[in-house]
């Protein structure tokens, strides 16, 4: 929690409460400026890491941090740097800004990383596993990270993804997920950085057998013939590779001359043939295909086997159903298939033609399957499928028949040899019908006269077309049309399966049947509508029988074009058409023709109607920002993209309510202006300009503010987090300021924190003196942060016009970076482990443990029974390799992250260390004992420096070795577990000191009895 004595002043003793510490805060000004604060000041907060009063030059600035009876001459340094870099800044002008950078690290439970070429990283994981990605990035300010995957060419770029996170995690990977991972940096400066790893995904798939014959043996009973091939095939990736036995025994073309195995060129390495030649009775045996990565990422072999006998046969079925099967709409249908041959006995599944799903309602069992209450919709063929992987598949088909009748419609054609449209009294004229019906050969017409029926004559010829086409057609042709012909025509369709319903259709045969006329009524042939508004498109239809009106769209080239709804055309029984929700793409020619059906079969008519959408005035831009300082000139512009009409516009500016000006564009203008010549308090504010027509009016915002832009964050600080005390730590915050002179001088800037999982925020101005300069970087030192907690930090600039826009971090305690190295010493006596951390990739984790508080039910004869000074309440670090731990399963424990780059080291060109601590490796399945050198540079590398193996004896033994890091760097501590339960490893105090070890470790043994018992002497004493 933060104290409330935290106080807003910043005088040099200023020494707020934070937690269970103190909050002291001094402000540094980098890049150019001189320093805000006293000598005084800066050495009563405490500034600089772990408390050491040091200088520190980082890039871009420097702060100050040193002895007061330095000052004068550190002073006179200073102000020369300051010099050189201010001039530096007036060349560039860029600060502490500077390109990203990126490095992609991997982490999760990867197989290999690898190097197949310098810019070609390789990261190999198991299928199932999880992959995390991290892209860390510098730069400032903080570069936007964004992943993309592509995987393959640029073909394949439509299935790119897109995370927006530093780091990219597939949960459950799976193999069409592999591919090339990017992940781009980017920040404004320089080019975006961008880095690349491909992902290449393992897996093994289960084998599968197939036997076939030579074709050009092919009989029916193949297996009596002499060539047989055994053809094994699993998915992988790396490439499989095939090991063929009989019984037990590993074929060979060397150990037998009567089989052949090779790998087909076609099939790219992913197959292998077993060929028995001249088949023998040998040969009829068990046969079993193993398959093999080579235990690559730890994917166990997989086997399959099949049995070869003079029974093996293909499969062959036989359907127990009609072809095809004829049922009425809600019928059930039962489809049988059986096996009449094959072996092994063959597997059964039904198949619908194309691809196409089985009835949701269908049901599957064995080889029958049943549909209950059958719909028109699940006609169609279905297939029997059979298959044993020997030879092909079995197949047979059958055809399931709805009965139905739909789409009944009719036409009229007047006499042929007459060159008019019209019937008339002597000549001929044909009455056409037409239905689908299913199934077509069951279909049957029947005619009616006024309700009687009407048989076929020499004046009324009745024909119908062959069953086999389908739609089926009946045409009544009445010859030499008389006044007694007239009347009611009715065409009865019906199927031959009593009951089932029927299609009547009426034509009405008059003085009065004419054919269609089609016109658009006045003044709508030409409409002018809104965006947004409900049309009616119109065409008046005259004649007798009406006919159904087709609505068409046309291009002015006369093309085709979609309708609003996307269709070709749409069908209109009352000639009209109907637009909801008007927009300007609907804009366009619209024609209405008569259809054949239920008219005359005669030329369309046709009529055209034009569109015109009108919209408001497109403008940009719709809403923009702009950040102006008192007494400043700005103008704003609003400009116009398109409208309808494009005529007679007019704009009008306002702030506010108040209207500040009006006007008309004129015939080739397409924007318009305000400038305000200076700036005062009353013109901040929201300015918008309207440029209406007769549509509407379309709007420009632009909203004038003294806000100052966000503070940027700087998360490039050399040696940020530091700690003097064991239960507080620091931090310095850095930070730049975006765009400074845009608007007012910087005032100050309000500091809020709040440490996580708590509500209250505790807040502090930080005064600004004189202009802060674009890219100047601005130090503010955080003390007595209570460890291990996280911080929220909040930083606002504060100008005359009042508060800018904020801006968040977090700060995360983390391992302290040592810069002495001349101290450091852990025995594991703490909870916390001296920040020792256990790897997240391994298979399981060290144990804090003791002597003491030992389980009575440990696994005898193996670990430690004292700590390495003898005693049973002191703590140490061990494996525990009882079950479940495997054979090679490791635990990796991690040392804090120590910095080589101190100003305090006393050795300065590639140091040496000496690595120092106690082991206890005792037991009959001891494993391993290895200790890497982990240097963070742009790639993170682990050097093995020392390892042992085996069964050492139940005594601690010290090992020391010279490290030579060049970086940054940690200590892995590495235990295997060995072969069985009797393998616990055991490590105690360890040190790392500057300079090469001097004492070599063989001197150095403590067995846990003798020490006992010379303490249990001397208390006896």
């Amino acid at each position: 929690m933060v104290s409330e004595a935290l106080s807003v002043s910043t005088r040099p003793d200023f020494s707020p409460r934070f937690a269970r510490g103190h909050l002291t805060g001094n402000t540094h000004r980098r890049g150019g400026r001189t320093d805000r604060t006293t000598a005084r000041a800066e050495e009563e907060a405490g500034g600089g890491a772990a408390g050491d009063r040091t200088d520190s030059l980082v890039p871009g600035g420097r702060e100050a941090a040193r002895r007061p009876e330095e000052d004068v001459k550190m002073g006179l340094v200073f102000g020369l740097l300051w010099l050189f870099t201010g001039f530096l800044r007036g060349v560039h002008g860029q600060g502490v800004y500077a390109p990203p950078t990126a490095q992609i690290v991997p982490s999760g439970r990867t197989c290999n990383v690898e190097e197949e070429r310098p810019t070609e990283r390789v990261y190999t994981i198991r299928e199932g596993e999880t992959v995390e990605l991290q892209c860390l990035v510098t730069g400032h300010p903080r570069p936007r990270i964004r992943w993309t995957k592509t995987a393959g060419g640029a073909s394949e770029r439509q299935g790119d993804s897109y995370v927006h996170n530093e780091t990219l995690r597939i949960e459950t990977i799976s193999r069409h997920q592999g591919g090339r991972y990017y992940c781009k940096a980017e920040n404004g400066h320089g080019a975006p950085a961008i880095r690349s790893i491909r992902v290449d995904v393992y897996y093994l798939d289960d084998p599968v057998i197939t036997v076939h014959q030579s074709v050009g043996e092919a009989k029916e009973q193949f297996y009596f013939e002499r060539t047989v091939f055994l053809r094994c095939v699993a998915n992988s990736n790396p490439p499989v590779h095939y090991t063929w036995r009989r019984g037990r025994d590993v074929l060979s073309q060397i150990s037998d001359s009567g089989v052949e195995i090779y790998e087909p060129f076609f099939t790219q390495d992913e197959t292998k043939i077993l060929k028995l030649k001249n088949l023998r009775p040998q040969d009829y045996a068990d046969y079993t295909c193993i398959s093999s990565v080579r235990n690559v990422c730890g994917i166990k072999d997989k086997s399959v086997h099949f049995s070869l006998s003079n029974r093996t046969a293909p499969p062959s079925i036989k359907l127990l159903v009609d072809d095809p099967l004829v049922v009425n709409p809600g019928d059930m249908i039962t489809l049988v298939c059986v096996v009449s041959g094959g072996d092994p006995p063959p597997t059964l599944r039904w198949v619908r033609l194309g691809g196409e799903e089985l009835p949701k309602r269908s049901i599957m069992k064995g080889g029958t399957l049943t549909v209950p209450a059958v719909t028109t919709e699940d006609g169609g063929a279905y297939s029997c499928v059979a298959s044993n992987n020997v030879g092909n598949p079995a197949k047979k088909s059958t055809t399931v028949l709805v009965r139905g009748l739909r789409k009944g419609r009719f036409w009229i054609t007047p006499d042929p040899y007459h060159n008019d449209d019209n019937i008339q009294i002597g000549r001929e004229v044909k009455i056409s019908c037409q239905v689908e019906a299913t199934p077509p050969e069951e279909l049957q017409f029947s005619w009616l006269k006024n309700g009687r029926p009407l048989r076929s004559s020499e004046r009324m010829v009745i024909t119908h077309t062959d069953t086999d086409v389908s739609p089926g057609t009946t045409n009544l042709d009445i010859i030499d049309l008389k006044f007694t012909d007239f009347g009611t025509y009715t065409c009865v369709a019906s199927l031959r399966n009593e009951g089932f319903p029927e299609i009547s259709i009426d034509v009405n045969i008059s003085s009065t049947t004419v054919p269609p006329e089609l016109t658009v009524p006045r003044g709508r042939s030409h409409l002018i509508v809104q965006e947004g508004d409900t049309v009616d498109l119109q065409c008046l239809v005259s004649g007798k029988p009406k006919p159904i009106i087709l609505w068409s769209r046309v291009e002015e080239s006369g093309a085709a074009a979609p309708m609003p709804d996307g269709s070709a055309q749409t069908e209109s029984y009352d000639g009209v058409l109907r637009i909801g929700n008007v927009t300007r793409e609907m804009s366009g020619m619209y024609r209405c023709q008569t259809s054949q059906y239920n008219g005359f079969n005669v030329k369309p008519r046709e009529a055209l109607i034009q569109l015109v959408v009108q919209f408001p005035p497109v403008v940009e831009p719709v809403h923009l920002e702009i950040r102006q300082a008192l007494g400043r000139a700005f103008g704003l512009t609003c400009r116009l993209l398109r409208a309808h009409p494009a005529r007679l516009l007019r704009y009008e500016w306002k702030l506010g309510s108040r209207l500040l000006t009006i006007g008309q564009l004129g015939d080739q203008q397409d924007e318009t202006s305000y400038n305000v010549r200076a700036l005062n308090r009353e013109g901040y504010g929201e300015y918008t300009c309207d440029i209406t027509n007769e549509a509407g009016a379309g709007r420009c915002t632009f909203l004038v503010t003294g806000k100052a832009y966000t503070p940027e964050f700087y998360y490039d600080t050399y040696s940020a987090l530091w700690q003097n005390r064991p239960r507080v730590y620091g931090f310095k915050l850095q930070w730049t300021q975006m765009r400074p002179n845009t608007v007012d001088r910087i005032l100050a800037y309000r500091l809020g924190i709040r440490q996580m999982g708590q509500s209250r925020w505790w807040e502090q101005e930080i005064p600004m003196e004189g202009h802060i300069q674009d890219g100047e970087l601005l130090t503010y030192n955080l003390t007595e942060l209570v460890k291990p907690e996280s911080y929220l930090v909040r930083l606002t600039p504060i100008t005359r016009y009042g508060e800018g826009d904020p801006t968040e971090r977090i700060i995360t305690y983390s391992a302290p970076v040592n810069p002495h190295l001349r101290e450091f010493q852990c025995g594991f006596e703490d909870e916390a482990l001296c920040l020792f951390s256990q790897d997240k990739t391994d298979e399981f984790d060290w144990t804090r443990h003791s002597a003491a508080s030992r389980d009575t039910k440990y696994t005898p004869n193996t670990g430690p029974s004292c700590d390495h000074n003898g005693s049973k309440q002191g703590f140490y670090m061990y494996i525990e390799t009882s079950r479940p731990r495997l054979e090679g399963d490791k635990a990796r424990l991690l040392s804090p992250t120590f910095n080589m780059n101190s100003k305090t080291s006393s050795v300065t060109n590639n140091p040496t260390y000496c690595f120092a601590f106690y082991y206890h490796m005792y037991g009959k399945h001891i494993g391993a004992l290895n200790v890497f050198l982990r240097q963070k540079a742009q790639m993170v590398t682990d050097t093995l420096v020392w390892s042992l193996t085996g069964n050492q004896g139940d005594r601690w033994r010290q090992a020391k070795v010279n490290i030579h890091p060049t970086v940054a760097f940690q200590m892995a501590m590495e235990g295997v577990r060995g072969s069985g339960i009797e393998g616990d490893i055991a490590i105690d105090d360890v040190t790392i000191e500057e300079g090469e070890c001097k004492n070599p470790p063989p001197t150095s043994e403590f067995a846990c009895a003798v020490v006992i018992h010379l303490l249990e002497e001397m208390l006896s004493l």
